[in-house]
């Protein structure tokens, strides 16, 4: 029975694969509108395209050093050569896996513009498309490669006992680590590309020139949307692609240590539990490619009433559908260590798992959404300057990390009670079940944006950014609760990944009054600080340059000089009502930034800026590991997690907040019974403190989830070796 599973479960991957081509080809067969929309297009998407070949000239290096380093250590036991194949085979997949979203992402946008020309309806189906093909090529990617490889190594080696399905899975945790660090420069460098292109754009732009936002006089806008796919696309999709993996491989080394339990044994050669969560993975595709088919909206209704629909249909369906696998694949009970555990156990602790997920969320949504109290107070807070905007938005989102913090210890705590340490991985991979349509919900967010961009920049009707702005509102949304739920993914599967290095270091507990443990979970905590400030001080480095930049183009190409004093003197009236001559002048302004300046400052930047970060994740674990032993190694883990994590959410709720509370002045709020709109000084304030917030949520919050994640399966790669 488990030959004919480990068969069938890289054909669930090509499904999802053959489902983002057809999408794709959809995507790619609408009409993409004017010829002035085509070229900003292109100009975003040869920027995209220009980051990624350079991002992955660079990992390119970086993968053959760290594949040459895993294949010469001399270890038989672990088949150091195979473990080089699978980090290679991590690592392209995982760029795949980027690459495939960005491509579809750049062709999307014009054409959701294109859509929204005519209706909301159609501009949400083209988005929501493009967004889908990331989903489902991230789950079709992680299961086809881990399918493939366990199938491969299984063949190799049999796994007729536990030591031969040990060895197989511990060569497999090269994937992961092939994933998590392609995925960590991916988050790091289109962070900082995505920031230092906004920040450049919106401080010159916005509240030095008063031009709006995405407006083509701006030399940094085309640069500002490459970002939102650099950062939003391609650096989320290898995020969860990372998570995904992690958990996958997290509860399958755990899941190894039960073969030899009786009921185990009779069921499955023993596997059950080391199938069970790539059945679960295999399985959320069907039912993440279902739900993506009731995402639809009428003319004038709601579309985050339809993305929800979609998410959580398929979360119905994945939670039925899973209760009846962990009965079919686990025994009805058995010990460990002398506790009683249950199939029903293991599917509390999986309904723990997506239940977290989801509500950390919803406590995001409210911490971050347009309009809700904690927003409100930092619109509140602006009537009197940035500082004490800033001053609200730091609280906010330090007091955002309580419930979140607490829904989460209560998720690991039942799925202990229920099922033990393999309850925690199981919880994580339960989160992830249904990542396809998760990812494709928070994809479908930067693809509006972009569209709104476009709409901008091509000069369209004002109905044509209203409906493109409705799909953008429901984006940030949507964008920050798939950070929420990227933040309590990456900490579950970080503490299945943590327990697993447990198991194969061979360590029952981490004593804290042990000096050396206690040394490394200080220096664990301190790392996510660190790391932080080094991402951020990189946006503000490439920001400034980016800064210098656009001000040398408004001084000294005299095209946008003319442009740019005509619309301080006709202050946002209409062109229509401007002097034919001014007109003439305007329109000869059209296409003379130097949009690929601005684009080549961002790259080189994120470029050069993440390599520092990236080689503190990968050697942290082995200097500690090698010079401290398996239990400082423990304590370094332990530390980065918990302060990791209450970082992330701190950092990503409140730019989420700062970015809303800017967004409301944007639209026109009333506080104390005086309505304060665009370009009052509240408004400036919320800018500034937006600007603050960028690299918050966009840079070191997201990419903390990574170092979380890749430094425990860096721990769990040497661990056979320590």
């Amino acid at each position: 029975m488990e030959q004919n599973i480990s068969y069938i479960i890289p054909l669930f991957g090509i499904v999802a694969l053959a489902y983002t081509f057809i999408r794709s080809g959809w995507v790619s067969k609408q009409e993409v509108g004017t010829e002035k929309m085509a070229r900003i297009a292109k100009n975003i998407s040869d920027g995209a395209m220009a980051f990624l070949k350079a991002e992955y000239k660079v990992l390119s290096i970086f993968v053959v050093i760290v594949a040459v380093l895993l294949a010469f250590t001399a270890n038989k036991e672990t088949s150091s050569m195979l473990v080089a194949f699978s980090f290679i085979m991590g690592a392209i997949f995982s760029a795949a896996a980027g690459f495939i979203g960005m491509k579809v992402a750049t062709k999307a946008n014009v054409r959701t513009t294109n859509a929204a020309r005519t209706s909301l309806a159609k501009a949400l189906e083209v988005a929501f498309s493009g967004g889908s093909v990331m989903g489902m090529g991230v789950v079709g990617l992680g299961v086809l490669g881990l399918g493939l490889l366990f199938l491969l190594y299984g063949n190799m080696f049999g796994m007729t006992s536990q030591a031969e399905v040990e060895r197989v899975i511990n060569i497999m945790i090269g994937f992961s680590f092939g994933a998590s660090s392609i995925a960590l420069f991916a988050r790091v460098g289109g962070g900082i590309y995505t920031k230092a292109a906004d920040v450049g754009a919106d401080l010159v732009g916005k509240v030095e020139a008063g031009i709006p936002e995405d407006h083509p006089l701006n030399p940094a806008t085309i640069a500002d949307n490459v970002g939102d796919n650099v950062g939003d696309v391609a650096g989320m999709g290898a995020d969860l692609f990372e998570s995904y993996v992690g958990s996958i491989i997290g509860t399958m080394v755990l899941g190894a240590t039960f073969m030899t339990l009786p009921g185990f044994a009779e069921n499955f050669g023993g596997k059950g539990a080391v199938l069970l969560p790539l059945v679960l993975a295999a399985v959320g595709i069907i039912t993440s490619i279902i739900g993506s088919l009731f995402v639809k909206v009428k003319e004038g209704g709601d579309p985050h009433k339809a993305l929800n629909l979609g998410e959580y249909s398929a979360a119905v369906m994945m939670l039925i559908l899973t209760y009846f696998i962990v009965q079919w694949m686990l025994p009805g009970s058995w010990s460990v260590g002398g506790i009683d555990y249950t199939s029903t156990g293991v599917f509390i602790a999986i309904l723990c798992g997506l239940a977290s997920g989801l509500a950390i969320g919803k406590i995001t949504e409210y911490y971050t959404g347009t309009g809700t109290k904690p927003v409100q107070s930092i619109v509140d807070q602006s009537l009197t300057g940035a500082a004490t905007n800033i001053i609200a938005g730091l609280g906010v989102g330090m007091q955002s990390t309580a419930i979140p913090t607490i829904i989460l210890a209560a998720a690991i705590i039942a799925a202990h009670h229920f099922a033990g340490l393999y309850g925690i991985a199981i919880a994580a991979v339960g989160m992830l079940s249904n990542t396809g349509i998760q990812l494709a919900i928070d994809a479908y967010g930067p693809i509006s944006d972009n569209a709104g961009g476009i709409a901008e920049m091509a000069e369209l009707p004002k109905e044509v950014r209203q409906r493109t702005d409705k799909l953008d509102a429901v984006g940030n949304t949507t964008a920050a609760i798939g950070k929420g739920f990227a933040i309590g993914s990456a900490a579950l599967t970080a503490l299945a990944l943590f327990a697993a290095f447990m198991a194969t270091a061979g360590i029952s507990t981490i004593d804290i009054a042990k000096p050396k443990v206690l040394a490394g979970l200080l220096l664990g905590g301190m790392l996510p600080f660190l790391f932080s400030a080094l991402s951020m001080n990189a946006v503000g480095r490439a920001a400034m340059d980016m800064i210098t930049e656009v001000r040398r183009q408004f001084k000294e190409i005299p095209e946008l000089t003319k442009a740019l004093a005509l619309m301080k003197k006709y202050d946002g009236k209409e062109l229509r009502s401007w002097s034919q001559a001014d007109q003439d002048t305007f329109d000869a302004a059209d296409g003379k930034a130097d949009y690929q300046k601005c684009v080549e400052i961002s790259t080189k930047a994120s470029i050069r800026e993440m390599i520092l970060p990236g080689v503190i994740a990968v050697t942290s674990p082995v200097l500690i590991g090698f010079g401290g032993g398996a239990e400082m190694l423990g304590g370094l883990l332990a530390g980065v997690t918990v302060c990791g994590v209450l970082m992330a959410i701190f950092q990503s709720n409140a730019g989420g907040a700062w970015d809303n509370a800017k967004k409301m002045f944007e639209e026109g709020v009333e506080i104390n019974g005086k309505m304060y709109y665009k370009g009052s000084e509240p408004h400036k304030a919320t800018v500034v403190g937006d600007t603050v917030g960028d690299p918050f949520k966009d840079t070191s919050g997201p990419s903390l989830n990574i170092l979380l994640k890749l430094m425990a399966v860096v721990a769990l790669v040497i661990a056979p070796l320590l």
